[in-house]
């Protein structure tokens, strides 16, 4: 059986599930007379925006080695995906630049504004990056007084 849409004139709308030729039920908010009413239509499955910005491939490899197929097609992707980001802003996601998409950062590429991972350690080292190991502090001296007793 399908699933039938319902409007009464109070204003509400229903659905429900009835055979074809059953007669349309009374508005369950006021008991008034009901019409039936055309559905929305349901394709099933759900609609596929294309790939993000973040998932186009960013590499020489990752276009197949310049495929002119592979580019055409991806080039088309894009320009769809663009245009419907420009319908729907939600859709356009981060758009700040990305810095760094290779190696560490294939997974969680790093973003203009983003902490620097490691930045402890860096800022620990002496300014130029891989971080060299530092020599253990002295252990601080109790106040005298202050120790255990």
């Amino acid at each position: 059986m399908p699933i039938y849409v319902y409007r009464c004139a109070c204003g509400i709308r229903f659905e429900r599930l009835t055979s074809r030729d059953a007669a349309a039920p009374p508005c369950p908010d006021c008991g008034g007379e009901t019409r039936k009413i055309p559905g929305g239509i349901s394709l099933g499955g759900q609609a596929d925006p294309g790939l993000a910005k973040e998932q186009m491939p960013q590499t020489w490899r990752g276009v197949y080695d310049g495929d002119r197929e592979y580019v055409t097609g991806m080039q088309r992707q894009w320009e769809r995906r663009q245009r419907l980001e420009a319908r729907y802003p939600e859709l356009a996601g981060d758009q700040r630049p990305i810095l760094a998409h290779e190696g560490r950062y294939h997974d969680a590429p790093l973003r203009a504004g983003d902490p620097m991972p490691g930045a402890g350690a860096v800022a620990a080292g002496h300014g130029h990056g891989h971080g060299h190991p530092q020599p253990a502090a002295e252990p601080a001296t109790p106040e005298p007084g202050t120790g255990p007793h």
